[in-house]
């Protein structure tokens, strides 16, 4: 069991002491995302290492004259420049820094339900924004600076929604919640027709329709207990602002509005703010 908890030591080379797991887990989203940015790795950035990131690891031993071992200790971090340097909660992070720490910070936001954009290690405007906004949600002071204690948060497990939902469509579901290429998905995208009918998964007011952004046309309910639920790229709303519905009542139609490729629903269940994994919610 000990050496399954400490396999992204192999990795990893600075997991020494063998971290929590969701810790040893950013580490290795950090290195995926300084492979990715030089061309060294393209499958997602997810956190798990495996054949992809260790592939990654070698080419860039390769390309600049290391030993080829695949591990990724100081010589191969420093070969990834300002992207494999400093090593998380050596430094406080504030807008403006970037490097490993601020890439491993980004992928913890985003598994905690707050993600920043992509997986750069670049703490911009929108690092910022999704620190505060996680910061408020966690009780601890949205001052922007992440130390101790709001990496300490951020390890805790991520949130569930303490609300059980029926499921909005009748359809598979496709992408599910998590890592995306370098960035978040943060909902599950039903795959129904177009003009498939849209049911509220639960009993609850309407606080939002309308367009928004990449969402396209949105619906997004209001359950009890800070519980939300949203309903993306919609090609027609059936609801307006303040209706409180019941679960099951049609809220509106599949759609392909706003970023998408095609016709899908996608779904998001938050809480407080916080975007959930909804298929701990569903049924």
């Amino acid at each position: 069991m000990a050496a399954r908890k400490c396999v992204a030591a192999t990795v990893v080379a600075f997991a020494l002491t063998c971290p929590a797991a969701h810790a040893s887990d950013a580490g290795v989203a950090a290195l995926q995302t300084a492979l990715y940015a030089r061309g060294l790795y393209g499958a997602t950035v997810d956190g798990i290492p495996g054949p992809a990131t260790t592939a990654g690891v070698r080419r860039l031993q390769a390309r600049d004259g290391l030993a080829v071992d695949g591990v990724a200790g100081p010589a191969t971090r420093h070969a990834l420049g300002w992207r494999g340097r400093p090593r998380l909660g050596s430094r406080p992070v504030v807008a403006g820094r970037r490097g490993w720490d601020v890439a491993e910070l980004q992928f913890m936001l985003a598994r905690t339900g707050f993600p920043s954009g992509p997986f750069d290690g670049d703490a911009g405007p929108r690092f910022d924004a999704a620190l505060r906004r996680f910061q408020a949600w966690a009780g601890i002071g949205a001052d922007g600076v992440a130390g101790p204690r709001t990496i300490a948060s951020l390890r805790r497990p991520p949130p569930r929604s303490p609300l059980r939902f029926l499921s909005p469509v009748s359809a598979p579901i496709g992408d599910g919640f998590g890592p995306r290429g370098n960035a978040m998905h943060t909902g599950v995208d039903f795959l129904a027709g177009l003009g498939t009918p849209v049911s509220a998964a639960g009993g609850g007011c309407v606080q939002f329709t309308g367009w928004d952004d990449g969402y396209g046309q949105l619906v997004v309910i209001g359950h009890t207990l800070g519980v939300t639920t949203w309903y993306a790229h919609l090609s027609r709303i059936d609801t307006r602002r303040g209706a409180c519905v019941a679960a099951g009542a049609r809220i509106g139609l599949v759609g392909a509005t706003g970023r998408a490729t095609g016709p899908h629903l996608h779904f998001e269940v938050r809480v407080r703010g916080a975007a959930t994994d909804p298929r701990f919610a569903l049924g």
